[in-house]
């Protein structure tokens, strides 16, 4: 049996799952509400406080989309107890980032500033400190969307590898290369 499957997930104070006969499970908590389509060769019983995603048969693809269904259920109950949240650092001279609602300004070096549109689930706040790199945080109940999202700006100017500038998240490891030296 799967080990990651296997395991029961506890239900916080206030958290309710709910599952309709076309086995899509519904997670309500003080943060909101997510739902999630469960592949029908699974099953997802409540048992009081206890959810316990459990397959029918032994079959290869089974054993693989257990885990799998059962983390994405147990991500569900965390994002609407307690929920996300991602830092990412915008590293570089004259880079800028800000936002009014919404919106994130960013300015990434290029001719104009982008202006991106957040989803109404993801909350973004910016903080910008003298002598060090502006911070974009972002915070979400949903956690596919939220690194969705988190991907999408990263990609907007990646972190390249001479100097460090780009849009990294908080604590990663960039690898560094030494560029041209001279030789005599």
């Amino acid at each position: 049996m799967s080990r990651i499957g296997k395991m029961p997930i506890t239900l916080p104070q206030g958290v309710k799952v709910e599952v309709n006969d076309k086995n899509v499970v519904t997670v309500k908590g003080p943060k909101g509400e997510l739902t999630q389509w469960i592949d029908p060769c699974l099953s997802v019983s409540i048992e009081g406080s206890i959810v316990e995603v459990k397959r029918h048969t032994e079959q290869k693809t089974h054993k693989a989309k257990h885990g799998l269904y059962r983390t994405l259920v147990s991500n569900m109950v965390t994002g609407v107890s307690t929920g996300y949240t991602k830092i990412m650092e915008v590293e570089g001279v004259g880079f800028k980032a800000t936002n009014k609602g919404q919106e994130l300004e960013l300015s990434l070096g290029f001719a104009h500033n982008i202006l991106f549109i957040l989803p109404e689930e993801v909350k973004v706040q910016t903080v910008t400190e003298r002598g060090k790199s502006p911070t974009i945080t972002l915070t979400s109940h949903d956690k596919q969307l939220l690194g969705q999202v988190c991907a999408k700006i990263r990609s907007l100017r990646k972190p390249e590898p001479y100097k460090g500038k780009g849009i990294r998240f908080q604590n990663e490891i960039i690898r560094r290369k030494t560029g041209k030296t001279a030789t005599s």
